[in-house]
Order: C-alpha cells, then structure tokens, then sequence
C-alpha cells in the first residue's frame, strides 16, 4: 500500500483495472501495429493502466478498459508481433499503449513465445509494480532478450503527484523497479517525462540514479509531451501545460 500526501494508491489501482483486462493467460488490446519508434518496431497496445498521467496518449482506451478492446492469448500476440517485424524488418518488439505489467501471467507467457525469435522486446513500464516486488525482476531476468524501459512520471514526488494524481510516495516504486531491474541483471534505463520539470529537479533526480548506479545517468532519456489533438484536450482539462513539447510533425529525431 502507498501512503502519505494524498492522491490514489496506484498498486490498488492495478487491482482494479487487472480484473477487468486480465482473464486468465489473456489480455485485452485494442490494436497491433508497426511505427518507426527505436528506429522500427512492432507494437502491440493494450488496455489498463494504474496510472492516471494528465500528458497520456491513450487515455481514451486506459478510462474505458471494460469497454475497449478484444482478447488477446500470449501465442496470439507474440504470434502478431512476429509477424510485423518479419513483413517490416524489424529486430525489435514490444507492449506499449497502456501499462504493461498489469497481466503478469500474460507477459511472461508472451516472453515464452518469443524465446528463440532473435527478437529484442522492449517492455515499456511505469515500474510500479516492478518497485513493489522484486520477484517481478527476477522473473524478466529468465529472457535474456528483454530490456526495459522505465518511464518515470516527472523527476520528483512532487512532480509525480502533480502529472499522474497519485500518492507522491509512489514515486520511490519507480526508482526501486530501477534497482530491482539492475539487481537481477536486467537491462534497464530511466525514460524521464521533463516537459514539466525544473531544471534544479531534474539534477536532484540525476544524483538519486547515480546513487543506484551510474549507468541509470549515462542511460538517462529524456521524454516530452507530444501535443496530439486528444492530448492536448486532456492537458486543458486538468488545467496543466507543459514548458517545453512538441507538435506530432516536429518531434526531434533524437527523440524517436
């Protein structure tokens, strides 16, 4: 349980939303795709996450989980995935779109599948879960071929609490998912979300992941907010803007 400093509890909220996109070794997703992402990538996005970012592309599908969506088996997905990285000449996978790690049974079975492939799967987090049980790590550790990629929601509590609505305490969960990661031998980098970020935060936030290890800092992506149409409805909503973002015709190559 996260406690202190209001907001809602994000591991309670994985039990929630769990129940309504996890069914078993199934998973709910509303769409497969490639896109040119690490340099060319199969996607598959699904439904569900335990985070409420006010800058999420795909809060449309992560507010209506019972609703969005079809099920999908592990074979099924890494079966797709597969797919479009072989029509495309892909080397890379990954589950993205909402959070991933929601369905532990259903991702690891999907690991299963793609053993063997000579594929890279990308696995794309907010940790939270990762942070809250280490056995999670361990349990990546047994595919060699996976990486993974920590996106931390602002580069403080404070920050956190702001862009996500959750307990600020929460925050230490991503970091923690980072040294649960590290600490099995999983590959792993900080994707850090400073569109809304001060400069004297960021800084304080560099010297926390040099203290868990110096590769999080040599490692360490920058993320902004990308201003599509739904996203930028949302950020009205909540009546927040970010300081530094970019139009989906503009985005920086450096950041794709």
């Amino acid at each position: 349980m996260v406690e202190g400093g209001g907001g809602y509890d994000p591991v309670k909220l994985a039990e929630a939303v769990r129940s309504l996109v996890c069914r078993g070794a199934e998973r709910k997703y509303y769409r497969f795709r490639g896109g040119r992402w690490y340099g060319g990538i199969a996607t598959a996005d699904c439904v569900g996450c335990n985070l409420r970012c006010v800058f999420c592309w795909g809060w449309q599908v992560r507010d209506n989980p019972r609703g969005a969506g079809f099920w999908c088996s592990p074979e099924e997905v890494a079966e797709r995935l597969v797919a479009i990285a072989g029509r495309r000449g892909y080397s890379q996978v990954r589950i993205s779109g909402n959070e991933p790690t929601l369905c532990r049974e259903h991702l690891l079975k999907v690991l299963e599948h793609l053993s063997g492939s000579g594929l890279t799967f990308i696995l794309e987090t907010n940790g939270i879960l990762i942070g809250r049980d280490a056995g999670y790590a361990r349990d990546l550790a047994k595919y060699d071929f996976v990486h993974v990629r920590v996106s931390l929601k602002g580069a403080s509590p404070e920050e956190f609490h702001r862009l996500t609505g959750a307990a600020p305490g929460a925050f230490e969960l991503q970091l923690r998912a980072l040294e649960n990661l590290l600490d099995y031998g999983v590959s792993a980098h900080p994707a850090v979300m400073l569109s809304f970020s001060e400069p004297e935060s960021v800084e304080r936030l560099k010297a926390r992941l040099a203290e868990i290890d110096g590769s999080l800092v040599r490692e360490f992506e920058e993320e902004y907010v990308f201003l599509y149409p739904h996203v930028v409805t949302q950020l009205r909503r909540h009546g927040v803007w970010p300081r530094v973002a970019y139009s989906p015709d503009s985005i920086p190559e450096e950041l794709i």
